[in-house]
């Protein structure tokens, strides 16, 4: 009994690709933790400590929803990645950026969980630019 390969060139994932699916597992939590501050921001005023002016930019209802939404955001972008989707690299990618620079603009209200989620931010950032073209999918 022998095994024939299929017809055809056979394409083989590199050994990178792992850090794709890390990146989009990364990248479905950190929206799902967005979405959880941002509800909390929403729903309880005095969960987060913000100085009398409020956080920086807006109040806690407007990060709240910036949170929110980002979140929700981050969460379909990270199932696209785990799809190996090619055009969910570039989304995931500017989208992690600005949940970086949104959480540190956020660090004086909650600076331990602004810290977690910048860290995860560059983690998806890097899995993503370093070893996007060695998983994802490309057009048909």
């Amino acid at each position: 009994m022998t095994v024939q390969s299929p017809p055809g060139p056979v394409t083989r994932e590199s050994g990178w690709a792992s850090l794709i699916v890390f990146g989009a597992v990364m990248m479905f939590l950190v929206g799902a933790f967005s979405v959880v501050e941002g509800l909390t921001a929403l729903f309880d005023d005095q969960y987060f400590v913000t100085t009398p002016h409020g956080a920086l930019l807006f109040d806690l209802t407007g990060w709240g929803w910036i949170h929110f939404v980002m979140g929700i955001i981050a969460v379909l972008t990270g199932l696209g990645l785990l799809a190996k989707a090619w055009w969910a690299r570039y989304p995931a990618v500017a989208l992690a950026a600005l949940s970086a620079v949104a959480h540190l603009a956020f660090l004086p209200a909650a600076p331990f969980w602004a810290v977690i989620v910048l860290t995860l931010d560059v983690l998806v950032i890097w899995a993503l630019i370093a070893h996007g073209e060695d998983a994802l999918s490309r057009r048909p």
